[in-house]
């Protein structure tokens, strides 16, 4: 089958796993924007709730007790009016929690369906051997395995174990179901796979044995599949970064996504934690060899010193990344290479240097500068940040470490984000302009190159008369023919043309010497002329879409969605604050961590999903509040300035007043 089949509208089998992982995209999305309005009231965080609403909202202990629960509201009174009540105010909010439950539900119920399909033969000639060769589809299966773990992760992190419950209680009791009146057929199931796991996400919180491995565990996804996918990110490069990253020693930051995505499917093998030592140690000397704080989804960030622990294998593979040495070298490697990035960027910024002429001759520099400032932003953001983690004595010194070696603070890592941001949005802008003028730019260049040749041509024939130039009939066949060599050429097959047009320019330099053109100043400046513009023509070949392709992918800001927030608020307030004009530059950061949507939106796009907007809506909202949160500081700074000025006036007025006062008290009247 070939690779572009398997996405194609008719490609049922293709198809039905893009939409499976379009719909995992939404659940998370609904997920975290539905963890913002959990109603305070089921936490039951203070007396007077519970005093009011204990005898209402229960947990799955509900279950055992349920009828003495239920005679024990129908038998008072003020009970049954409370509990009326709040079900009229909650059962809309209610509904909705149990339905983003139960897509959870759904959806690993989905991916195991879709499998047995696989098996069954179902989908003509398609098979998950035949399958996971094929690119799109190796892609995919992946993502739905790590999205499935991500959305039990995320529902235990947003919304904790026994509110779940409550929510899930006063569900049931409210929608009928207690009743077995219009209850949902899946409700049990649900209950069992998003009961309580005992993990709380506090500062300080025990972890509770055997998680999450546990709870991925509740419904069971098909072994072998399972077994397949992770051997393919053991061993693979999935997304193919490989040509993002051509440099070997940033092979982590190319496999970055693919490293995250193995490290939530390995909880669903869970033996290769606690046993494979072999295979630990092939997957940390590959995705993990100089890095151990990753992004998981939209800027969810772990420490793997501390979720790794308890897992002896695991623990073990991690020892050569965290070694002392190891860490130190880490830490001075990247405080100097956030100077140079630095220093790189400003040279580059400056007015007048980054032309079309420059970035085209320059392109390879400017796109490894980008790498190196975006593989440095990454290390430092993830590695210097303070987390939860650091409860954990290793955690915390191995931080200590890194910070004590690395000589760069926070303002500094801003700065280099500013200055990548700037660089990255200048780039993008005049590549994209570049490509809509390459047409018509190669056009215009290949008819000037044409028509001077041509030009020549006529010379040498004879016919055209020219100061103390001779008919020359071979030169003149010659010429025309490298006129149309020229006029044959085509910029769609890039390396190609640019062999033949290096060509071309050596053969015209030969002419030029071997027949002693350079006499004649006519001739020798439209042949300067041709090689010039064939030179521009070499420029523009190498305007391709796939250095705009490679920006976006190394631009990547995804892992920063919430450290944003945590730590570089206050740096982009306060210099706003102190230089106005910083505004712009933040433009560009801006439109940097807008381009993580990419990453949920890219698959429900592709699917033509209805989810397409809701997604869109909770993400771009977020990213919204965010700007209007750090450009807060904009009308707080004029007003603070308004405030001052009216206070120097008021402190003026008032020996005015009292001027004024004392010559009415003796009788003078102010003119």
């Amino acid at each position: 089958m070939q690779e572009q089949d398997f996405l194609a509208e008719n490609n049922l089998c293709g198809q039905t796993l893009l939409r499976l992982v379009s719909r995992g995209n939404a659940v998370i999305s609904e997920l975290l924007r539905l963890s913002d309005y959990v109603p305070n009231v089921f936490r039951l965080q203070n007396k007077a709730d519970q005093a009011k609403y204990g005898q209402i909202i229960s947990d799955f202990s509900y279950f055992k007790t349920s009828e003495a629960f239920e005679n024990r509201v129908d038998q008072n009174v003020s009970l049954q009016d409370l509990d009326e009540v709040f079900r009229e105010n909650n059962i809309e909010i209610l509904t909705r929690f149990y339905l983003a439950f139960e897509s959870i539900h759904k959806y690993v119920l989905d991916l195991n369906r879709y499998l047995d399909d696989l098996y069954e033969g179902v989908y003509i000639q398609q098979t998950l051997d035949s399958l996971i060769s094929v690119e799109d589809a190796k892609q995919l299966f992946c993502e739905a395995l790590f999205l499935y773990g991500v959305m039990l992760l995320v529902v235990d992190m947003k919304i904790e174990g026994t509110i779940r419950e409550r929510l899930l209680v006063s569900y049931y009791r409210y929608s009928g179901a207690a009743k077995e009146v219009g209850s949902d057929s899946n409700i049990d199931d649900v209950c069992k796979l998003l009961r309580s796991t005992g993990m709380v996400y506090t500062t300080g919180a025990k972890r509770p044995s055997g998680y999450p491995e546990n709870f991925f565990s509740r419904v069971q996804v098909n072994k072998v599949f399972v077994e397949k996918i992770v051997q393919q990110q053991i061993s693979g490069d999935i997304y193919n970064q490989g040509t993002a990253y051509p440099d070997p020693k940033q092979r982590s930051s190319a496999l970055a996504t693919q490293s995250s995505m193995l490290y939530i499917c390995l909880y669903f093998q869970p033996h290769f934690l606690n046993q494979e030592s072999s295979k630990m140690r092939e997957i940390v000397d590959r995705s993990f060899p100089d890095n151990w704080v990753i992004s998981l989804y939209m800027g969810i960030v772990v420490n793997l010193i501390e979720v790794w622990e308890p897992y002896k294998a695991a623990k073990a593979a991690l020892g050569n990344t965290l070694s002392t040495d190891n860490c130190k070298k880490l830490a001075a490697k990247h405080s100097q290479s956030l100077r140079q990035c630095l220093t790189d960027c400003k040279y580059y910024l400056k007015e007048g240097i980054l032309t079309e002429e420059f970035m085209l001759d320059n392109v390879n520099k400017l796109m490894s500068c980008l790498r190196d400032c975006n593989v440095t932003l990454r290390w430092l953001m993830l590695h210097t940040i303070t987390s939860d983690s650091e409860v954990l004595k290793k955690c915390r010194q191995i931080k200590e470490l890194v910070t004590n070696n690395c000589d760069v603070n926070t303002a500094d890592i801003f700065k280099l984000l500013l200055y990548t941001a700037e660089l990255e949005l200048k780039m993008k802008e005049m590549f994209s302009m570049m490509l809509a003028e390459k047409s018509n730019k190669w056009t215009s260049c290949k008819d000037e190159c044409v028509g001077r040749v041509e030009e020549i041509a006529q010379v040498f024939s004879g016919e055209k008369p020219l100061t103390r130039v001779k008919k020359n009939d071979q030169l003149k066949s010659w010429f025309e023919q490298i006129a149309k060599e020229i006029s044959t050429l085509d910029y769609n097959y890039s390396t190609a043309t640019g062999r033949k047009i290096v060509q071309l320019i050596g053969a015209l330099k030969e002419v030029q010497t071997f027949h002693q053109l350079d006499s004649n100043m006519q001739i020798r400046q439209f042949l300067e002329d041709t090689v010039s513009y064939m030179h521009q023509m070499i420029r523009t070949v190498n305007i391709k879409e796939e250095v705009l392709i490679t920006i976006e992918i190394i631009a990547d800001l995804s892992y920063a969605w919430v450290i944003m927030d945590q730590y570089y608020t206050q740096y982009m307030q306060e210099g706003v604050k102190r230089q106005p004009g910083m505004v712009i530059k933040l433009r560009a950061t801006f439109l940097k961590l807008s381009s993580s949507l990419e990453l949920p939106l890219l698959r429900v796009n592709q699917a033509n999903s209805k989810d397409l907007l809701s997604v869109s809506q909770y993400y771009s909202g977020e990213l919204v509040a965010y700007f209007r949160k750090v450009l807060q500081i904009i009308p707080k700074t004029m007003f603070a300035i308004l405030a001052r000025i009216v206070m120097i006036q008021t402190q003026k007025n008032p020996g005015i007043t009292d001027e004024i006062g004392e010559g009415q008290d003796e009788g003078v009247c102010p003119t």
